[in-house]
């Protein structure tokens, strides 16, 4: 029971959802973008950018973007082309890793269950 009540005060304190490292890396036309670590600013959420341009596959790439720019669809240009890219994003520690839910909604989850238990 200690070990719930450990986790779920871990996913809602602040000092926790303070530190905020996303995925980075650059455009790329691979279905793997493994990139690197980057430290988000205090108003910066991590994404992954997927773009399309017709006739051609897809690209994407990671990292930190404000806020406020999340959701939005630009113009860009790779290799030539313009591609038509929207960010999704996310606001969990390293979030934009893969296709997962963020790191504190999984802590969140465990930590629940983990109560959920106890009680029945």
């Amino acid at each position: 029971m200690v070990v719930g009540w450990l986790l779920l005060l871990m996913s809602l304190s602040p000092s926790a959802r303070a530190i905020k490292d996303c995925v980075f890396c650059e455009f790329t036309d691979s279905t793997q973008c493994p990139g690197t670590r980057m430290h988000c600013g205090d108003d910066e959420d991590c994404f992954t950018g997927r773009g399309t341009a017709h006739g051609v596959g897809p690209i994407i790439n990671k990292g930190c973007i404000r806020s406020a720019s999340c959701g939005h669809e630009e113009p860009v240009s790779y290799m030539g082309l313009t591609y038509s890219l929207t960010t999704t994003c996310c606001s969990g520690h390293l979030c934009n890793k893969g296709i997962c839910p963020t790191t504190g909604a999984i802590s969140l989850v465990l930590g629940l269950l983990l109560l959920l238990r106890h009680w029945l």
